[in-house]
């Protein structure tokens, strides 16, 4: 059950090992040598995900993935030779789901990828709408409303809510929020949950640094506030 994947990746080399190890595992690929082509392509032919390298020409990898994020919900894993904290903020606040940098292997990669598809592919619980204090999380529309006002979420955003939303009290580890909410068979760093909460808290939180919704378990990792 192969995937359609766009690769957006100027290094001829570099594409055509991913290419290579993609479709060892059974997936389509589809080749962009720069950013133009790369949107291009994910409006013609629908990708079911991303691999979009940071560094294009002709558009920028992260004016790519901000284009993207607004016209679908598409896995886009990111790569970049930017390793700082603000670099890494940046893509995932852009809408990135996950992100390596180089140099990597393509076997993390391909894994990365494996797990990208499955969670993208895993039905969400038939259970309607959460509503928890004043936030609504409609699993079905996609949508997020605090206090009746629509929040822009990307979807592994939306998803890590909706994880500690469902289940409101309870102190997740970050481990177990990379399980539920990303998928990942690899080890991921805790700063990638800490990032997304961050995000998250700035765009549902009157005061991000004072939280009322998304709050911190010292030495265990987060949870949602119950109601009182």
């Amino acid at each position: 059950m192969g995937a359609r994947i766009l690769v957006a990746e100027d290094d001829a080399k570099q594409s055509k090992l991913i290419r290579a190890y993609l479709e060892r595992e059974g997936h389509s690929v589809l080749i962009a040598p720069d950013g133009r082509l790369a949107l291009e392509l994910s409006r013609a032919r629908g990708p079911d995900l991303v691999v979009l390298d940071v560094m294009l020409p002709e558009v920028d990898g992260l004016d790519v993935c901000r284009v993207l994020r607004t016209e679908s919900v598409v896995p886009i894993l990111m790569l970049t030779a930017r390793s700082t904290e603000p670099d890494l903020l940046l893509g995932l606040d852009l809408g990135a789901d996950d992100y390596l940098t180089k140099p990597y292997s393509p076997r993390e990669l391909t894994a990365r990828v494996r797990a990208l598809l499955r969670r993208a592919g895993a039905e969400r619980p038939a259970a309607g709408p959460i509503r928890v204090l004043d936030v609504e999380i409609d699993p079905d529309r996609f949508e997020v409303r605090v206090a009746g006002r629509l929040i822009g979420l990307t979807a592994k955003e939306f998803e890590l809510l909706r994880v500690l939303a469902a289940e409101p009290g309870r102190a997740f580890t970050r481990a177990q929020l990379i399980d539920r909410a990303f998928g990942f068979e690899q080890q991921v760093q805790e700063r990638t949950i800490d990032a997304h909460v961050m995000n998250v808290r700035r765009k549902i939180e009157a005061a991000p640094s004072h939280p009322k919704y998304v709050l911190t378990v010292p030495g265990r990792g987060y949870r949602f506030a119950e109601d009182s």
